[in-house]
């Protein structure tokens, strides 16, 4: 199994670049695809991350909650009690990253070569010191990618084979780079965050030919865009 990045970047009206075949199995959808985004106009990709810590992490949510304007309930503007990450701002459905999970799903489902259905997108600032665990994922995320906003350089791991004692594939991401995976079948982790800081989307979909994608959709919610309180 390899990975393969295009270059160069391409416009937002195509949003992905073509790309050769990736060897894989006899699924429609190889295990690993790279490619490079123009997610949207250059400002919001090289400043999105900025932005979210302004907002998010050092700012504006982070001093609403330690002053009690907002109960430490409330994961309406992020948390920081992910069990995943402990003390990492992250961010389920934040109404950005829904946007881009519903533009993306087109180009996602014609890089894959399946019809897609969004379920929901979850962001994170990870912080020096962070670990993700090696670990596969529910049914939610059956296609995945993670999407570098930017900060410091984080590689990712992932192991197509299921076995537990291999190194597994090292893929370093540039920002506004994705790299789509099927994350209920491919062991994924990252080791020891040596950086200060860095911005990952995760947006996920279900094959719509699923026999529970239908009833699935939004991660059970309503409509995109609702927190995570809202699922049925």
């Amino acid at each position: 199994m390899s990975t393969r990045f295009v270059d160069p970047v391409v416009d937002a009206t195509t949003l992905f670049a073509p790309r050769a075949p990736l060897p894989g199995s006899a699924a429609a959808m190889s295990s690993l695809i790279c490619v490079r985004l123009e997610t949207l106009e250059t400002w919001f990709r090289n400043n999105l991350l900025r932005t979210i810590d302004v907002l998010g992490q050092d700012g504006v949510t982070r001093k609403l909650y330690d002053d009690r304007y907002i109960s430490q309930f409330n994961y309406d503007y992020g948390r920081w009690n992910d069990e995943q990450i402990p003390e990492t701002y992250s961010h389920y459905a934040d109404i950005v990253m829904e946007s881009l999970l519903e533009k993306l799903t087109e180009p996602m489902s014609k890089e894959t070569e399946l019809k897609l259905i969004p379920t929901y997108s979850y962001a994170r600032i990870y912080k020096k010191g962070d670990i993700l665990e090696r670990h596969k994922d529910r049914y939610s995320c059956e296609i995945s990618t993670t999407l570098n906003l930017g900060g410091d350089p984080w590689p990712i791991y992932l192991e197509p084979s299921g076995k537990t004692d291999r190194e597994g594939i090292k893929v370093d991401l540039e920002p506004g780079d994705a790299l789509i995976y099927r994350g209920c079948e491919v062991e994924h982790w990252r080791e020891a965050f040596e950086g200060d800081n860095c911005g990952q989307v995760f947006l996920h979909y279900n094959d719509a030919s699923g026999e529970k994608a239908e009833e699935n959709k939004y991660d059970k919610r309503e409509f995109l865009g609702l927190p995570g309180w809202f699922k049925s």
